[in-house]
């Protein structure tokens, strides 16, 4: 799959590495791992330790694909993954 800073919001994630780069809980900024599974409103993150669930909507995301690094705003993924395609389409269409 053809990861840019346009479609990251509306491709699959599950199997994407991930840092939280700022998140209203403390204790999830910073938070890296693999993206093993995902809901609509959280990211469940295989940390080397265990799993841990992040929330989307209160969090900011780097996904890092292919040595290269986007943005994500939790607000723009905050959807089913079955409908984020459909719903997520008026992030992609501001992102740059």
């Amino acid at each position: 799959m053809d990861y840019n800073n346009r479609n990251i919001v509306i491709n699959e994630l599950i199997g994407l590495r991930v840092k939280v780069i700022d998140s209203l809980d403390r204790k999830q900024k910073g938070l890296s791992g693999l993206v093993i599974d995902e809901t609509k409103n959280t990211l469940k993150v295989f940390d080397g330790k265990g799993v841990r669930s992040v929330i989307k909507k209160t969090s900011t995301f780097a996904f890092s694909v292919s040595k290269k690094k986007y943005i994500v705003r939790g607000e723009e993924i905050n959807f089913r993954p079955y409908d984020r395609i459909e719903k997520s389409l008026k992030f992609y269409k501001i992102r740059e």
